[in-house]
């Protein structure tokens, strides 16, 4: 399945006092990961960015192993599940060699800051995704 993977860093701040890793910090996870895939897709203009932003309109993550704090990065692998017109879903499992901590998703609603609303995906857009998602 194609994905991108960013190797995300821990840092000691992560850890709570039990040396987990605060479960909030998945969804800071999950949006490094997605600005650092989407680098290659958007406008380097600040007024085509603004017209071609993406804002998230839902997350969910489902916690499956205690992430402990270490040096060593975590994997945050990211593809796309589904998509439509206007917006897309993106699945996320935040990982290493021997365990799968937590799975996600986030929804993306493509958007036009000037206009205050929703944008149909540019045919660059869905290229784009077409690479990260399952034939």
């Amino acid at each position: 399945m194609p994905s991108y993977t960013y190797p995300c860093p821990l840092r000691w701040a992560d850890a709570d006092a039990y040396g987990h890793v605060n479960n909030a910090l998945y969804l800071r996870f999950m949006e490094e990961a997605r600005t650092r895939m989407f680098q290659a897709v958007l406008p380097t203009g600040e007024t085509e960015r603004r017209r071609h932003a993406f804002v998230v309109s839902r997350a969910v993550v489902e916690y499956r192993v205690p992430l402990q704090y270490r040096e060593d990065s975590v994997d945050v692998c990211v593809r796309v599940a589904q998509r439509k017109g206007v917006w897309f879903e993106l699945a996320y499992e935040i990982r290493d060699a021997d365990h799968v901590y937590a799975e996600g998703a986030t929804t993306i609603v493509a958007y036009n800051l000037d206009t205050g609303g929703p944008r149909r995906l540019t045919d660059t857009e869905l290229a784009f995704l077409d690479r990260y998602t399952e034939s």
